[in-house]
C-alpha cells in the first residue's frame, strides 16, 4: 500500500492564490525560526493554497535542509482519505540564500503536480513539480481580503 498522496491534476499555466492567513502563519513562522529551514505542509486546490500546518523539521542539519516529519505527513494522507483537507504541496524556509529551488530541493522534487513553496526573508516563490526532478516556476497571488457585502 502506497503511503503517498493522490498526483494532482498538473496545469502548470494557472497562477495559485495563498490565503491571507496562510501567507501570514508561514511568514511568522520562518521569521521565528532564522537560523533553521522550517517546514509544513499546503492544504487547498490546484489553484489554492487555503490553509498550512507546520511540521517539526526533522533533518539531521536544519540549518540547511528540511525534512518534514513522517507522523504528521501520515496523519495529514489519513485525514485527507476521510474527507479533509487536500494536500497540494509544503513549504520550507531558505535561512540563506534566495526563495528558489536548491540543487537538493530539485532532486526531491518527485511528487508530479506538488506545490513547493520556498520562503526567505519575508520573500515567497512558489513552484511545481512538473515532471521527477524538474520544478517549474508558477505565479503566486495573495488572495483578496473576504468581502463585506451582504
Amino acid at each position: 500500500m502506497s503511503t503517498n498522496p493522490p498526483s494532482l491534476p498538473i496545469n502548470l499555466g494557472v497562477s495559485v492564490t495563498i490565503s491571507r492567513a496562510a501567507r501570514k502563519r508561514i511568514l511568522a513562522e520562518a521569521a521565528q525560526s532564522p537560523n533553521e529551514e522550517v517546514c509544513g505542509l499546503l492544504f487547498g486546490g490546484e489553484s489554492r493554497i487555503v490553509s498550512v500546518l507546520p511540521t517539526i523539521n526533522i533533518a539531521d542539519n536544519p540549518a540547511n535542509s528540511f525534512e518534514i516529519d513522517p507522523a504528521a505527513l501520515f496523519a495529514a494522507i489519513r485525514n485527507q482519505r476521510g474527507g479533509g483537507e487536500r494536500i497540494v504541496g509544503h513549504y520550507h524556509s531558505h535561512p540563506e540564500g534566495p526563495a528558489r529551488p536548491s540543487v537538493r530541493d530539485t532532486e526531491m522534487a518527485l511528487d508530479t503536480g506538488r506545490l513547493w513553496l520556498i520562503v526567505t526573508a519575508g520573500e515567497m516563490s512558489l513552484w511545481r513539480a512538473g515532471a521527477p526532478g524538474q520544478l517549474e516556476p508558477v505565479e503566486l497571488a495573495l488572495a483578496s481580503p473576504p468581502s463585506n457585502r451582504q
